[in-house]
């Protein structure tokens, strides 16, 4: 998975890894109301043609199959942001069967850029790695922060909520279904604000795709029972992600996963107390089993969620435009602050291997530089 930086809490809890036109009070994101600092940082390497000369190397906040994540800043440049840079070994990617999959991935998200998702700045290659420049984002997970927590109050996960809502109701505008939330794949940035991570089972689907993919707890009973799904499973997982939230366990667990499969099947899920009465009628709305009838594919789509009572405090303008207040802000030091991540051993990025020439034909498409066009 290309963007996905582990925070260091949390340690010790086990982290779920995945199977295989008018403007109104409920509008839903476009592309014009993107990140400031997206379009910042695509503006101080316009015109370029990277390598990794260009850029200061510091230290590394994540390592994964076939690479690590490195946090860098543009060389001879009077802007010191960091950034995030993902290096992968060709000969790795290729070893592990993962071409395809990394070019599908860095496709999705050269064509999308949004304030509440890791955008991807830029691409580039040499003979032996491939490089992702992101978005650097150094407050942690969401799954670290509700381990420390325990549970969260109410109006902070529906500012939290409220968030995924504009982040899926843009990517389902573009016909990509994101298919993996799960609060281990939710960043949390200096302000406070909500960033989606890991694009690997994202997909462009127009109607249905058959793919077994995702986190157990997170998946949705199409899934499970292959009829095909599309961007209802979207909506199913924010209903088990407001349920972990609140509850600070998810409404679906078992020790195995075929276990968690039989229980989504049954659909029978016990609501706490604690709970408020119209967090549960939306959670409920949501984890619906037939997805003709889920909210958020009714005829009003994602409206119909963001016109909930849950929401009825929302401003959903000052939701995309960040004028909202987090209830958690992450407590680092600088932009470059990298303590809300574990400690990895430093590379000099020389040990990739050659690969054949006949092989680097594979990549011939992965640059896309200045993307999103």
């Amino acid at each position: 998975m290309l963007c996905c930086f582990r925070s260091a809490e949390g340690d010790g809890d086990q982290k779920r890894s995945s199977a295989g036109g008018s403007r109104s009070s409920t509008r839903t994101s476009t592309a014009a109301s993107v990140s400031s600092t997206a379009a910042h940082l695509k503006g101080l390497i316009e015109g370029r043609r990277l390598t990794i000369d260009d850029f200061d190397l510091r230290a590394t906040v994540g390592m994964g199959t076939f690479g690590r994540v490195r946090v860098a800043k543009i060389s001879g440049s009077s802007d010191r942001t960091p950034l995030a840079l993902k290096i992968m070994k060709k000969s790795e990617v290729i070893r592990l069967r993962q071409v395809e999959h990394v070019k599908a991935e860095t496709a999705i998200l050269s064509t999308i850029e949004h304030p509440f998702i890791v955008n991807l700045i830029s691409t580039f290659q040499d003979e032996k790695r491939l490089f992702l420049l992101l978005e650097f984002i150094n407050g942690g997970e969401l799954f670290s922060h509700l381990r420390t927590e325990g549970r969260l109050p109410d109006p902070e996960c529906r500012i939290i909520a409220s968030q995924i809502v504009l982040a899926f109701a843009y990517l389902h505008g573009k016909d990509i279904i994101y298919r993996d939330l799960k609060p281990e794949n939710l960043l949390i940035d200096s302000e406070g604000f909500i960033k989606v991570t890991d694009f690997g089972f994202a997909k462009v689907v127009e109607d249905r795709t058959w793919t077994l993919c995702g986190t157990p707890e997170y998946l949705a009973p199409e899934i499970i029972q292959s009829k095909g799904h599309g961007k209802a499973v979207d909506w199913w997982a924010l209903g088990v992600l407001i349920f972990e939230m609140l509850a600070g366990y998810p409404p679906f667990y078992d020790e195995a996963a075929f276990g968690i499969y039989q229980k989504v099947l049954a659909g029978k899920v016990e609501y706490p107390r604690h709970f408020d009465n119209q967090a549960t009628h939306l959670v409920k709305r949501l984890l619906t089993q037939d997805r003709a009838r889920r909210l958020g594919c009714l005829k009003n789509g994602v409206e119909d969620i963001q016109k909930h009572r849950w929401f009825r405090a929302t401003d959903w303008d000052a939701v995309e435009e960040r004028k909202v207040t987090p209830a958690y802000v992450p407590k680092v030091r600088a932009p470059d602050d990298t303590s809300m991540f574990d400690r990895y051993p430093e590379s000099t990025e020389a040990s990739a291997t050659d690969i054949p020439a006949s092989d680097q034909a594979l990549f011939r498409t992965f640059d896309v530089q200045g993307a999103p066009a």
